[in-house]
């Protein structure tokens, strides 16, 4: 029998995703076909969702449940991980609904989708450390919920946003203290040291920025720079791990 590869595999996802939702969806009228996409929502599957509210999408564009389709569509495709489609559709929402009732929630799904862009389903099959990994969906994310506290700080999803925050705000720390320490592996001393000064400035209160001062001791050792050798110890002394 012959074995299916992962790219095979793929090639026939691909193929199955470009089937058009008009090709399966009956034609019948748009309260009927939207509660079928409520049912589904419902149960949790997605992908009948996704194809009943994307044909009431296409075929009445400006219709009675133009806007909550809309919204539906992008919760569900944030649940099914369909990333860029979620994002397509809160750009469209947004640029055709300005000042949205929903804008918050909107703007706080921006942010959900954009942290889920972070994360690899594989990498955390493998538990793969991923602070190396380009963190710029986790910076479009912080500026999301800092935009959404600023924009809406008495949103029911403004708690939830500050703590994620938190989570970024970490998450962003760790990649720039593995820069770092790249540099120091790569004796760039100058550049290690830099990029220690920067975490340090950017965030200040994580955990990162404390690991930080010991790369940064090891890069001063290297130029034999005693006055910042002298300093950095006393920094360590002061913020121990």
């Amino acid at each position: 029998m012959k074995r299916l590869t992962i790219s095979s595999l793929l090639a026939v996802s691909l193929l199955v995703g470009c089937s058009s939702s008009d090709d399966v969806i009956p034609d019948i009228p748009p309260s009927e076909l939207y509660a079928q996409a409520q049912v589904s929502l419902q149960a949790g599957n997605w992908t009948s969702a996704i194809e009943r509210l994307e044909a009431l999408d296409s075929r009445y564009p400006f219709g009675a449940y133009s806007e909550q389709v809309q919204l539906d569509l992008i919760y569900v495709y944030y649940k099914n991980d369909d990333l860029a489609l979620g994002l397509a559709t809160i750009e469209r929402f947004t640029r055709l609904n300005p000042t949205h009732p929903k804008a918050d929630w909107v703007l706080y799904m921006r942010g959900l989708t954009h942290m889920a862009q972070d994360r690899s389903f594989m990498h955390d099959l493998f538990r793969v450390d991923r602070s190396d990994r380009d963190p710029e969906p986790a910076r479009s994310a912080f500026k999301d919920f800092k935009r959404l506290l600023e924009r809406y700080p008495n949103s029911l999803y403004a708690e939830d946003a500050q703590t994620r925050m938190y989570a970024l705000k970490n998450r962003l720390a760790d990649y720039e203290l593995a820069t770092a320490d790249f540099y120091l592996r790569r004796e760039a001393w100058i550049s290690a040291i830099n990029r220690c000064q920067e975490l340090q400035r950017t965030y200040p209160d994580t955990e990162a920025a404390r690991k930080s001062l010991t790369i940064m001791l090891s890069a001063y050792k290297e130029l034999k720079l005693e006055d910042a050798i002298k300093r950095t110890e006393e920094l360590i002394a002061l913020n121990p791990q």
